[in-house]
């Protein structure tokens, strides 16, 4: 296999998918700094830069798996810190304003300005976690029989569908949805284990 940093987006990104760390890795120093250039160029401090940085990658990481076009990867990177840099503007300027409306007079309250700068969107390292999984997730789904496969994708895939819908779908009978549902569960269980 050819270096990481000869592979063009797509390869790049199929190798993540795949869940190749080195690929990973080499995506985000390919656009480490594009990203951070352009929250710099928007006006953002550097540690807000590094924040829009940290959430273009996590956005990134959430988007892998359903990214339509791999080949057009840039366009979204740049999309996305464009969109992200937008957003922390209007933070700050929500933040400004509450200070201002809250009124010059009133004493701070260091528990109010925590709760207003703390970041309720999982870090980095969530998101790895939780892109792991789900890679882990789909390789237990490959390993499973066919009816189980086809039972759990149907309860709980993209397209979802309730008992009777998914019994009309695989032909099977509506009681047999739950006991089958809770083994094939079980084995996906194991198989992840």
């Amino acid at each position: 296999m050819s270096p990481a940093r000869d592979d063009d987006d797509a390869a790049l990104v199929a190798r993540c998918r795949g869940g190749d760390r080195s690929a990973w890795e080499a995506l985000v120093r390919r656009y480490q700094r594009l990203v951070y250039a352009i929250a710099r160029r928007s006006g953002l401090d550097e540690a807000t830069a590094g924040d829009v940085f940290q959430t273009v990658f996590l956005r990134l990481i959430q988007h892998l798996p359903r990214l339509a076009e791999p080949a057009r990867l840039q366009a979204w990177i740049v999309t996305t810190a464009k969109r992200e840099a937008w957003l922390q503007h209007r933070r700050a300027e929500r933040l400004l304003s509450l200070s201002a409306a809250a009124g010059a007079d009133a004493a701070p309250d260091p528990e109010a300005e925590e709760q207003a700068i703390a970041d309720p969107a999982a870090g980095p390292d969530e998101a790895l976690a939780h892109w792991q999984q789900l890679a882990a997730v789909q390789r237990g789904l490959e390993r499973l029989d066919e009816r189980c496969r086809r039972l759990l994708q149907a309860l709980f895939g993209a397209e979802s569908a309730g008992y009777e819908e998914v019994a009309a779908r695989l032909g099977v009978p509506l009681g047999s949805i739950g006991p089958t549902r809770a083994r094939c569960l079980e084995k996906l269980r194991r198989s992840i284990d």
